[in-house]
């Protein structure tokens, strides 16, 4: 029996937010909140995994109480369990410190059963970082198999995992001692229509909510801000491409028009080297 902890974020949704042309910031109110695309994919394949060898499949993010909805989703897609960490000790954090607080929820999770396999998406859509799965990993001294797209196998009676991890040119077969950690990509599954039951049970379903003190001995300082040294010095839409030339005429024409375009930087590009 497997027991699978997928770690989640609610995010907002990418198509649909806006920035703020004031402050250069991500105007979250703009858009409604959704379960990472990624995650959603990473609980799939959990799910599928415990159908597959049998077993248990846990969720677990840190974010505000309202973060219980991604939580519903998860159980809808067919997770068992939920676990919600959330404290205003927790605001502000960066992926180091996300990592912390995470691991330290899972330990705590492990403590009524042992961990077997970690997975999570390959990022968030609202930071795109990638970090917050490796930095799980190492704080639980357990190999990161990233870009993961397909898993070949699980064998806890052995202690090991084999999976394809994707390459730019192709992927490449690794295998790995158990526990471990997968982050994957979107293409290792497709995540169905939820049957009714589960959206039933989804619906009524109320996560186990920890707070800072929950955790047991846990390090404040390397929670919220205090634990984050990255900063965000600005942020900002990159700028709409400007000017062009649509070429028009025969396909002949255009090929002459488009030769002298180039005939005519190239020029431009000797003359400023020679002033240099």
């Amino acid at each position: 029996m497997l027991h699978i902890v997928a770690c989640i974020k609610q995010v907002p949704d990418t198509k649909i937010i806006k920035m703020n042309p004031k402050t250069n910031t991500m105007d979250r109110a703009s858009a409604p909140a959704i379960l990472n695309p990624y995650d959603a994919h990473a609980v799939e394949e959990a799910v599928r995994l415990k159908n597959r060898y049998g077993g248990v499949v846990s969720v677990v993010t840190m974010g505000p109480p309202p973060a219980v909805k991604a939580i519903r989703k998860c159980i809808e897609i067919g997770a068992d369990a939920g676990y919600l960490v959330t404290d205003r000790a927790f605001a502000g954090a960066d992926t180091l410190a996300t990592s912390y607080a995470i691991t330290k929820a899972i330990e705590k999770i492990a403590e009524s059963q042992p961990v077997d396999l970690v997975i999570c998406g390959k990022m968030t859509i609202d930071g795109d970082t990638g970090q917050v799965g490796p930095g799980v990993a190492r704080r639980l001294d357990i190999p990161p198999l990233t870009c993961v797209k397909k898993v070949v196998e699980i064998n806890k009676e052995q202690g090991y995992a084999i999976v394809h991890r994707k390459l730019e040119d192709g992927y490449e077969v690794i295998q790995s001692t158990l526990p471990c950690l997968f982050s994957v990509e979107k293409e290792i599954n497709e995540v169905p229509y939820s049957p009714l039951p589960n959206m039933l049970r989804a619906a009524k379903y109320n996560p186990v909510v920890w707070s800072v003190d929950d955790l047991g001995d846990i390090d404040r300082t390397q929670l919220g801000l205090k634990g984050s040294p990255t900063i965000v010095a600005k942020v900002w839409p990159p700028e709409k491409p400007k000017g062009g030339e649509i070429l028009e005429g025969s396909a002949s024409e255009q090929i002459a028009r488009l030769m002298e375009i180039l005939h005519d930087k190239q020029r431009l590009f000797r003359v400023k080297e020679e002033q240099i």
